[in-house]
């Protein structure tokens, strides 16, 4: 069962909460309808009720909070809006990687392709699908960990007769199996039709909550809408002659000179206006919701109104909870990487360039090997790979945050260590694997053009390497981490650019300065401080770290990452603390 109780969202400035005070359940093995105009307040329940915005009051899923549910995409299926996914990436492929976020095999994503009638669209990019296409595959994702509860804001909406039919069908066969399905719209004949029970809100009220038989009776009953200067008159005379004929008419004032009549037709109603004349200025059929508006409290009543201060202490307060991360971070990341033609293409140029710079600096004759294979002019302030490396991890980041994939309608990414550790493993993969290539075809370019003899394997080829190794990794994790702090991927982007043109000719005013001090015999004082016995062989490598980042674009990423990391673990906490 979904219980909500006293959702109230946060006052907006000038203007009334949106939500106020609404209470309401949907049981389960039923579909509820949450009916409201647009404007009523009942998107914003919704998101009220998945934690999505801040406010007060409580939404209980089989008697817990969602943010207390270990695994949510298994107890609650969400649809808000479309489907917020890459346009390139392939419907499998965005099933595939929500698959690995909430920790389902990845046969799911087929199973559940062919539940929506999608099995033969698989391959077809999201950016490509149609309106009702697009509503298929949000069911299939919000279905994909087989949850309880299904919660769908205007699921029907520019669907076509037969799509819609489909679709109440489906969310029907799920409540006729025990879940429970909430949905929103703005159709009172939509609700009459497909619910079994209706909550009507208007004004962020609750106006009337209904089995759909009573629904349909009370608030759907056919009537006759008149307008007219003289609707007192009007309606004084209309209630007599039904009197007098004994039938059953009811006529309801309302403003502007407007009448309801019930139990009537235009004919009957023109007639009666007609033989005692009165001016109509509108007569028509209506059928449609007919549940009044909530109106302000008379002045009288205001006194035994709970003032708003002791409103708001009654419910607890609803916090916006940050996104779980995925279950399998890693096979998320890869999976989130390699969906999409972007990874591809950049490896593919950056080769590309790569290995033209390298045949063009070695034609020169002026320009050494090491730079020559990792195609480096002097006039480039990083190599193309370097570069490339950094935009895939300001990508990673980046990406995320513009196509949200951990929770529908949620604009951030959760800043969860076990995701962040998987986007630094998967880009710090895909930058050695990049400078290894570069190398390669490089390599491969000189051989082809000016023969084997002018590749030779320097003295220093293991410390060359692991400096290498260094820049791009380094300069993959200062695009991620400054796109995790700036939540834009142009933030990573620019931060890789500003290491080399800001921070490096810093340090190397840093370093041209003169030193009194010097650090030989480094490796020994370390030994001397550590508690267990180093290795006589740690001395080299510790020398060789040393070396690398005494050069001055390894001491620039080295700053740059130990600032970006402060940044990153600071924006963390504080989100942590506010909540």
């Amino acid at each position: 069962m979904l219980q909500a109780i006293g959702l109230t969202s946060t006052p907006r400035r000038d203007a009334p909460p949106a939500v106020d005070d609404l209470t309401f359940e949907a049981p389960p093995g039923r579909v509820t309808a949450l009916l409201g105009a647009p404007g009523s307040g009942k998107t914003a329940a919704l998101r009220l009720m998945l934690e999505l915005d801040s406010g007060r009051g409580v939404a209980y899923f089989r008697g817990r909070p969602l943010h207390r549910i270990p695994h949510p995409a298994r107890e609650v299926g969400v649809l808000l809006g479309d489907v917020p996914g890459h346009p390139s990436r392939t419907a499998r492929g965005q099933l595939r990687m929500l698959c690995a976020a909430a920790g389902t095999p990845a046969t799911r994503a087929d199973e559940m392709l062919e539940v929506v009638g999608l099995a033969g669209l698989g391959d077809q990019r999201l950016g490509t699908l149609s309106v009702g296409m697009d509503r298929r595959l949000g069911l299939a994702s919000a279905l994909l960990g087989d949850p309880h509860t299904l919660v769908l804001d205007e699921p029907a909406e520019g669907l076509s007769p037969r799509e819609n039919s489909w679709l109440y069908g489906l969310l029907r066969a799920h409540a006729a199996q025990g879940g429970t399905v909430l949905y929103a719209t703005a159709d009172p004949k939509e609700a009459a039709r497909t619910a079994d029970h209706v909550v009507t809100v208007d004004g962020g009220r609750l106006v009337a909550d209904q089995e759909v038989a009573d629904f349909a009776r009370t608030r759907l009953r056919p009537r006759v809408a008149v307008r007219t200067p003289h609707a007192a008159r009007l309606a004084a005379v209309v209630s007599r002659e039904a009197r007098a004929a004994r039938r059953s008419v009811e006529v309801v004032p309302e403003p502007n000179g407007r009448l309801t009549v019930y139990g009537s037709t235009c004919a009957e109603v023109g007639d009666t206006a007609f033989r005692h004349g009165v001016p109509v200025h509108q007569l028509a059929d209506e059928i449609g919701d007919t549940g009044p508006a909530a109106a302000p409290p008379p002045a009288g009543d205001e006194a035994r109104q709970p003032s708003a201060a002791a409103l708001s202490e009654l419910p607890p307060p609803i916090r916006v909870r940050p996104a779980r991360g995925p279950l399998r971070p890693l096979r998320y990341e890869l999976r989130r990487s390699l969906g999409v033609r972007t990874t591809t293409m950049i490896m593919a140029s950056v080769l590309l360039v790569s290995a033209a710079l390298s045949v063009l600096l070695a034609r020169t004759g002026g320009t050494p090997l090491p730079r020559a294979l990792a195609a480096w002019p002097e006039l480039l302030p990083l190599p193309p790979a370097a570069l490339g490396a950094g935009i895939l991890g300001a990508l990673s980041f980046g990406d995320e945050f513009r196509y949200p994939a951990l929770a529908a309608g949620r604009g951030t990414v959760p800043r969860r260590i076990g995701l962040l550790a998987a986007k630094l493993t998967v880009t710090a993969g895909f930058a050695l694997l990049l400078a290894s290539l570069t190398v390669v075809c490089g390599a491969q370019g000189l051989r082809l053009f000016y023969g084997p003899e002018l590749l030779t394997v320097p003295a220093n080829a293991v410390a060359l390497g692991a400096s290498w190794a260094c820049l791009v990794v380094g300069c993959a994790w200062a695009g991620l981490l400054a796109a995790g702090v700036f939540r834009v991927a142009g933030a990573g982007i620019a931060a890789v650019l500003a290491v080399p043109v800001l921070v490096v000719p810093l340090v190397q005013k840093v370093f041209e300065a003169p030193s009194a001090r010097s650090v030989t015999g480094l490796p020994g004082r370390l030994r001397e401080l550590a508690w267990w016995q180093l290795p006589q062989e740690a001395d080299r490598w510790v020398l060789a770290v040393a070396r690398v980042v005494a050069q001055p674009v390894g001491a620039a990423l080295a700053l740059s990452l130990s600032a970006l990391i402060c940044a990153y673990l600071f924006t963390s906490l504080r989100g942590k603390v506010r909540w």
